[in-house]
């Protein structure tokens, strides 16, 4: 990469937006250098002829233009925002084809699906709707970022149904499938290792703590009593010297215990992958309300309804009682 492409990717590094598949570094490189010198009127044209394109195209692969003009829009916007319109284009590209029946599994249409639902607030919705809908069943994209959503929100349960759901359907590739199924569970054993471990340590007895040397002396004939209280862990021992506190007391034992998820008791009670949802329509990006233009409201007038339901209007203020004061000076001539 150039001098001046080192600059623009150390200024804008913290800003892009990863993708899946990884990003190309030379059309990363030109996207910097385009936002840098500011021909948005290049990028401007560019969009327009993807546009021209989708309402022209009479081929036989349409969803071919969707899948060059969304990453398009991913390589050329890679900081996202609102500039790159990327969360409406997917909204637009999945409802397109969702009655389509023959890009029900394909895998351009599946990564689309996937997108628009990291691109909005309730993934999970998105995943069901899929599935009730019959898309991406037999890809293992699908069920690998919907455990994954799982996998966020530490359902752990619920991931792993999810695979075996992806291996009940024999989703494809199964090696992929079985891959990500693999390092989930190993990422699961290996918080449940930690968590154990976390527990022992605490039950370790601790280092002994040091209270007091020895009793107190008494000069003369009355034995002297030292008005000495202590709390807690330094407790004064009868015999003196040192005194190490052992391993601390539970006021529950069953709470210590480390509770197992057995997999194998639950077979019988459910069924073994996530139930589908019924769905009438699919899930939206962003909250409708959120859309609304704003209007002024210091200048509206509300009429008032009487209880026989006529509209009367406000009565005009009352006009001041006094006279205000003026200036001879400001006065016009008579």
């Amino acid at each position: 990469m150039a001098e001046g492409g080192d600059v623009e990717w150390e200024l804008s590094k913290e800003n892009i937006q990863p993708l899946r598949r990884g990003r190309d570094i030379s059309a990363l490189h030109q996207a910097l250098s385009q936002q840098q010198d500011g021909p948005a009127s290049a990028i401007n044209q560019q969009r327009q002829a993807f546009e021209s394109e989708l309402r022209m195209y009479d081929g036989d692969d349409p969803l071919g233009v969707w899948d060059r003009y969304i990453k398009w829009t991913e390589q050329t916007f890679p900081q996202g925002g609102k500039e790159s319109n990327l969360s409406t284009l997917l909204e637009r590209a999945v409802t397109r084809f969702t009655d389509d029946k023959k890009y029900n599994n394909d895998p351009r249409y599946v990564d689309f699906w996937i997108k628009f639902a990291e691109n909005c607030p309730e993934p999970l919705d998105i995943y069901r709707y899929m599935q009730a809908q019959g898309i991406g069943l037999m890809q293992a994209s699908l069920y690998i970022a919907w455990s994954e959503e799982y996998e966020k929100q530490g359902n752990y349960r619920k991931a792993d149904l999810v695979y075996k759901e992806g291996f009940s359907r024999s989703a494809e590739p199964h090696d992929k499938l079985l891959q990500f199924h693999r390092a989930l569970q190993a990422r699961v054993s290996r918080q449940i290792m930690m968590t154990v471990h976390d527990d022992s340590s605490d039950d370790e007895p601790q280092q002994p703590e040091r209270v007091s040397l020895a009793d107190l002396k008494h000069r003369g004939k009355k034995k002297a009593v030292a008005p000495v209280n202590r709390t807690g862990p330094a407790i004064k021992s009868i015999s003196g010297g040192l005194q190490s506190r052992g391993a601390p007391v539970l006021g529950n034992a069953s709470n210590s215990r480390l509770v197992i998820f057995d997999e194998n008791k639950n077979q019988s009670s459910g069924s073994s992958g996530p139930a589908p949802d019924p769905w009438a329509a699919p899930p939206t990006s962003r909250a409708k309300e959120n859309e609304q233009k704003a209007e002024r409201w210091c200048d509206v007038k509300i009429p008032q309804k009487t209880k026989f339901g006529h509209a009367v209007m406000a009565p005009p203020p009352p006009k001041p009682t006094f006279q205000p004061f003026v200036e001879e000076s400001t006065q016009p001539p008579k």
